[in-house]
């Protein structure tokens, strides 16, 4: 604007670049607006990825949760003790599979009721 006003500049010429920094001006604005736009767009697709991970997430959560009763009965008779009496009993390896069975059943039916699954 400073350079428009010079005197040494002719007033043809003047017109001239007080339109091209108006044309300039115009694509800054235009250009902040675009960047705008894609920032809100960079953002938009980050919270769709962010959403698409959280169900992963969510599943192999309660893939792990499911199965832990199962494995915390199979890791107690695993142990190697002298006395467990359950080893001799007649129904201890079918009491063992149906309380697995169990808790599993049993954390579904939480999950379910709590609308997580």
């Amino acid at each position: 604007s400073n350079m428009i006003k010079s005197i040494l500049i002719p007033a043809d010429a003047k017109a001239k670049m007080s339109i091209l920094i108006k044309d300039i001006n115009s694509l800054f604005e235009h250009l902040r607006f675009s960047f705008d736009r894609l920032e809100y767009m960079q953002d938009t697709f980050l919270g769709l990825v962010n959403i698409q991970q959280n169900k992963i997430i969510k599943i192999f959560t309660i893939v792990s949760v499911v199965f832990m009763p199962p494995t915390l009965v199979a890791s107690i008779y695993g142990m190697n003790f002298k006395v467990m009496p359950e080893l001799e009993w007649k129904f201890g390896y079918p009491f063992a599979i149906v309380l697995m069975i169990c808790g599993v059943i049993g954390i579904l039916w939480y999950f379910k009721r709590k609308k997580w699954f």
